[in-house]
C-alpha cells in the first residue's frame, strides 16, 4: 500500500465502494481514517466538524470521516479489523487513494451472488438499527436475496429485545429511504419474515394472517395487498406511505366478520396516526396516512359519488395537498384511473365563491358554499 507511511491514511469505505463495484454511481461517501491521530487529521482538514460520541467521527462538506473503533499493529490490520466489524459483507470494502481494494473474506462472493449477509455474527447486537437497514437494503436492491444467516440473526435480534432500544427517528429515516426505493414492499415482507414488526411496526404483526377482503376483490392477505400497493406506488414516498397505511383498519376486524371489513376506514385513522407518530415521521406524512385510511374507499368510488360528497372529498384532499397522491393510490388499488376528472372538478369548484350577503354566517355559509359547488359539478357533468 503506497500511502501506508503517510501520517494520515484515508480510504473510501462502505456502500460507495460497493456501488462502484456494481457499476452504479455512488451517492453517499464515507471514509475511514486508517492511520494518524485526531490532531493530525484536524491539521489536514481544519474545517471538519466532530460529531461522534462513542468514537471519533467528523463531517466535512457532506462527507463522513470515521476513525477506527479498533486499531491493529499495522495499517493493513486496522483496515481488516474495520471491515470485519461493518454491518454487511457487501458493505465491507475499502479503496485507497492508489486504487488498492480491501475486502471482507465473503465480500466479493456475496456481491457476485447478490447476497445480503451479516459481516459478523453480532452485527445486530452491536447496532440493532441494522435490522431495519437490512430491510431497507432489500427494498432498494430487490435483486439481492437474504442469506439464511441474516434471517436467523434478525429473528434473534427481535427475540432478545434488541430492537426496543433504538431511537425512533433512526427507524423513521430507514423507512423513508425504503419508501423511496424500487420495491418498498420488500421492507414489510422482510420484517414479516424475520418477526421484526414489534415494537415499532406492531400494527402489521397479524396482517399476514388476515385476508384483505372477499375473494372476488382480493387474493392476498392485508400484508400482501399492502406490500403490492407499495410497490405499485414506488417513486413517490408520500403516496407509498399512504399505500402502507390505507388498509391498517382491517387488522381490527373481528374474525367472525371476515372476509368483509366494514368500517375499517375509521378504525385505520388512529392506527395510521400512531404508526407515523411513533416513528417521528414529518407531520405531512402523518396526516397523509390518516387521510389515506379515512378516504381511500370513498375516493375509490369517485365516479359514483353524489356531487356534494365529491365536493367534501376534493376539498379535504386539496386542503392537505393530496389530490394527486390519492388519485395515484386509487389507480394502484383499482388498476384503473378512477379519479381521472378529480383535478378538473377541483378547479371548477374552487372558482365558486359566496355572494357577499351569504358570507360570515357561520355554518350556514359553509352549507351554502357546498351547495353551490355541488351544483357546479352537476352542471359540468351535464355539459
Amino acid at each position: 500500500m503506497k500511502n501506508k507511511n503517510k501520517p494520515v491514511s484515508i480510504l473510501m469505505v462502505g456502500g460507495a465502494v460497493r456501488d462502484l463495484l456494481l457499476g452504479k454511481k455512488p451517492h453517499d461517501f464515507d471514509f475511514l481514517v486508517a492511520s494518524g491521530s485526531v490532531d493530525q487529521f484536524k491539521k489536514q482538514f481544519p474545517y471538519a466538524k466532530p460529531v461522534g460520541k462513542s468514537y471519533e467521527v467528523f463531517f466535512q462538506k457532506g462527507f463522513e470521516f470515521s476513525f477506527p473503533r479498533v486499531t491493529g499493529q499495522t495499517v493493513d490490520e486496522t483496515i481488516d479489523l474495520d471491515l470485519a466489524a461493518r454491518d454487511f459483507t457487501i458493505n465491507s470494502f475499502a479503496l485507497d487513494a492508489e486504487g488498492e481494494l480491501y475486502v471482507h473474506p465473503n465480500g466479493l462472493e456475496d456481491l457476485a451472488s447478490k447476497t445480503l449477509r451479516p459481516a459478523f455474527s453480532e452485527t445486530f447486537k452491536v447496532d440493532p438499527l441494522r435490522v431495519f437497514r437490512a430491510a431497507t437494503f432489500l427494498a432498494r436492491f430487490p435483486e439481492f436475496t437474504a442469506h439464511p444467516d441474516l434471517i436467523n440473526k434478525m429473528r434473534e435480534a427481535s427475540a432478545k429485545g434488541w430492537l426496543e432500544t433504538i431511537a425512533p427517528d433512526r427507524i423513521g429515516v430507514e423507512l423513508l429511504k425504503a419508501l423511496k426505493s424500487d420495491k418498498p414492499g420488500n421492507f414489510l415482507k422482510t420484517l414479516q419474515e424475520t418477526n421484526c414488526f414489534e415494537p415499532w411496526f406492531t400494527e402489521f404483526k397479524t396482517a399476514d394472517k388476515i385476508v384483505a377482503g372477499p375473494p372476488e376483490f382480493h387474493d392476498k392477505s392485508v400484508l400482501g395487498h399492502t406490500a403490492e400497493l407499495m410497490d405499485k406506488t414506488s417513486g413517490n414516498p408520500l403516496t407509498c406511505w399512504m399505500a402502507m397505511c390505507h388498509d391498517l383498519g382491517k387488522i381490527l376486524t373481528p374474525s367472525d366478520l371476515l372476509p368483509a371489513h366494514h368500517g375499517h376506514e375509521k378504525k385505520g385513522i388512529k392506527l395510521a396516526s400512531a404508526l407515523g407518530t411513533r416513528l417521528l415521521l414529518p407531520n405531512k406524512f402523518i396526516k397523509a396516512g390518516e387521510v389515506a385510511a379515512a378516504l381511500h374507499m370513498k375516493a375509490g368510488k369517485y365516479n359514483q359519488l353524489r356531487p356534494g360528497t365529491k365536493v367534501d372529498l376534493l376539498i379535504e384532499l386539496h386542503k392537505n395537498d393530496l389530490v394527486e397522491n390519492m388519485r395515484n393510490l386509487c389507480r394502484a388499488d383499482k388498476n384503473e384511473d378512477i379519479m381521472t376528472n378529480a383535478m378538473t372538478d377541483l378547479t371548477e369548484i374552487l372558482k365558486i365563491s359566496l355572494p357577499e350577503n351569504d358570507r360570515n354566517l357561520g355554518k350556514k355559509s359553509g352549507e351554502k358554499l357546498r351547495e353551490m359547488r355541488a351544483h357546479k359539478l352537476i352542471k359540468e357533468n351535464r355539459s
